[in-house]
């Protein structure tokens, strides 16, 4: 399949027609209108330093169902002891700086430059774009954060610098989107951490369907 080329247009192709490793286009801006569009296809960015926007949608897709969050029993041990304090929406900006800092697996640098920091800040102050912080006393010991369309979460990443903060982070928002009858929370690609916790592959045919069916559409 070719990588297609955007241009100022906010269209993106059909996520389909992705390569097999699940780059679909290359190019384009990090406009709120763009990002938005983009998930609401089933499509996210994915660049590093130096490189031009790369637009991606893998097939599989790594996802967790809300229902199927796995809480190990060390981590039950943690959440049941108040070890961290749990907030939302109150520190945005230091959980993505401080997940800007953490390299993903099989990346030799980190993928969130300063133009996607800056990008996901205006979608928070839009609404669309949230956080969970893990506190021990003052300090910002873990978090992540991600996109929230319809009934969808879509994960971007997680930080913790205490054993068991990011995780705690994930069961407090697996927690409040049961409460909301959220579907899905999509964790993009495979990594045995996420998978510890309950999440699994499923076709992309499946994801685009689940998200589609939740809310979640696009402008075209």
């Amino acid at each position: 399949m070719p990588v297609f080329r955007l241009n100022h247009k906010n269209i993106f192709p059909n996520p389909r027609l992705a390569r097999s490793d699940g780059l679909l286009a290359v190019g384009g801006d990090l406009s709120p209108r763009r990002l938005l569009n983009a998930y609401k296809m089933g499509i996210f960015p994915w660049f590093s330093k130096g490189q031009r926007i790369l637009w991606w949608s893998p097939d599989p897709r790594l996802v967790l169902f809300p229902e199927n969050l796995h809480i190990s029993h060390s981590l039950k041990k943690t959440i049941n002891k108040h070890t961290f304090r749990v907030t939302r929406d109150t520190a945005f900006k230091s959980v993505i700086t401080a997940c800007s800092k953490v390299k993903r697996e099989n990346q030799d640098s980190t993928w969130i430059v300063d133009e996607m920091i800056t990008a996901y800040c205006r979608l928070h102050k839009a609404g669309f774009a949230h956080s969970v912080e893990s506190w021990c006393g003052n300090d910002l010991v873990g978090g992540l954060y991600g996109i929230s369309i319809g009934k969808c979460f879509f994960g971007e990443s997680m930080f913790t610098l205490k054993s068991n903060a990011s995780k705690v982070a994930l069961v407090h928002l697996v927690e409040h989107l049961k409460a909301m009858s959220f579907k899905l929370i999509d964790c993009q690609v495979e990594t045995e951490h996420l998978k510890s916790l309950g999440a699994k592959n499923i076709s992309r045919e499946k994801f685009l369907k689940v998200i589609s069916t939740s809310g979640v559409h696009s402008e075209f």
